[in-house]
Formats: C-alpha cells, sequence, structure tokens
C-alpha cells in the first residue's frame, strides 16, 4: 500500500534554535529571549524548544532597518 505524503509550507520554512538566532545576531541568547517575551520577535515552541522562522527573522531585522 502506498501513501502519499502532503507537505505544508511549514515543512519547507527554515527554523532557527535562540541560540542560532543569537549567534547569527551577534548578541546573547537571553537578548533573544527578551525579544520574544516582549512580542518584538515571533517565536514558536516546537516541544520544549523556541524556534524562530526565517521569514520571521527577516521580518524582524527590516522593520529595523535603519534609513539614511
Amino acid at each position: 500500500m502506498y501513501y502519499k505524503v502532503l507537505y505544508s509550507k511549514a515543512m519547507e520554512e527554515t527554523y532557527y534554535s535562540t541560540k542560532r538566532t543569537a549567534k547569527i545576531l551577534d548578541v546573547k541568547t537571553i537578548t533573544i529571549r527578551r525579544w520574544i517575551q516582549s512580542g518584538k520577535l515571533i517565536a514558536y515552541k516546537i516541544g520544549k524548544e523556541l524556534r524562530i522562522k526565517k521569514s520571521d527573522l527577516d521580518n524582524f531585522l527590516n522593520s529595523r532597518r535603519v534609513k539614511v
């Protein structure tokens, strides 16, 4: 018997841990957690871990862009 597997957009999206996100942005992990708690950065709880979607991180960075 064959089963067809359906993939959603969520399965294709890249997710980062808070540690990886902190490393990308060159800040401490606690800073990432504070941004999440304050609602500035969107995160998803998967199991016991917090994960940040790449697209949400990109949106966060774009919202902080400095206009010259």
